[in-house]
């Protein structure tokens, strides 16, 4: 797994610089040269940075101004890439773009900027990251328990596969052991969404510190494998493969 990107611009010159600078950070390109394609991706992709450009693109300044309403990429670490003469750094900061890039852009600008942004792009990738992962969940309900299996699990909730419907205001405990642990973690949770095929998210509540530190620990373990690296930027800010 690798961080993943999305460039929407037709500057040959500009990608000929971000490709080689994006993909020795092992940052995946996805290049868009329409504005309305760009568009429809970012509703239904998540990316963890998105790169526009601004003034030489036929309504890159608009997909830019409607990143933040996009549900999957509300949040992603975006740029701008602007050419000096239509648009300013204050009115696409005022949008909530992250970093700004000035054309004719260098090897060495885009490289420092895309330095700085990596901390803030895997920050985001954990937060909203998922690990797969299957094991017995047991849930707790006044005095009745009910027998699941999970599929997924992040920081904020975990996902389960059930044989029967829990009331949309259950509040159950859960009782579960991460793979390669021995340590049960028990955590109350509220449903978030539930489906017809007996699918139903849970979010947590009031997770104690030390149920807190457990998972986390786990999924950056998890994270690690995956994006090699991860953790060293996150504590350091230094990436070891530049």
């Amino acid at each position: 797994m690798s961080l993943e990107s999305l460039v929407l611009t037709r500057d040959a010159d500009l990608l000929a610089v971000l490709r080689p600078t994006l993909e020795k950070l092992s940052i995946e390109v996805e290049i868009c040269q329409e504005a309305r394609k760009a568009a429809d991706i970012l509703i239904s992709e998540k990316f963890d940075a998105v790169i526009v450009d601004c003034d030489d693109l036929r309504g890159g300044l608009e997909v830019l101004e409607g990143l933040r309403s996009t549900p999957s990429n509300k949040n992603s670490v975006t740029f701008a890439v602007l050419n000096g003469k239509k648009t300013s750094t204050q009115q696409v900061f005022s949008m909530g773009v992250n970093f700004v890039l000035q054309k004719p852009l260098t090897a060495v600008n885009a490289s420092r900027c895309f330095h700085a942004a990596l901390n803030f792009m895997v920050r985001e990738r954990r937060r909203y990251y998922r690990q797969p992962v299957k094991m017995q969940v047991t849930l707790s309900i006044a005095e009745k328990e009910i027998k699941a299996t999970s599929t997924n699990i992040s920081e904020g909730g975990i996902a389960l596969m059930l044989h029967q419907a829990l009331p949309k205001d259950a509040v159950p405990r859960l009782r579960f052991t991460l793979p390669e642990t021995n340590q049960p973690l028990e955590l109350e949770a509220q449903v978030a969404w539930a489906d017809v095929k007996g699918y139903v998210g849970l979010r947590f509540l009031n997770v104690a510190s030390i149920e807190q530190g457990r998972l986390e620990s786990w999924l950056n373990a998890q994270m690690e494998k995956q994006l090699p690296g991860s953790q060293e930027i996150l504590t350091t800010g230094v990436n070891s493969r530049s």
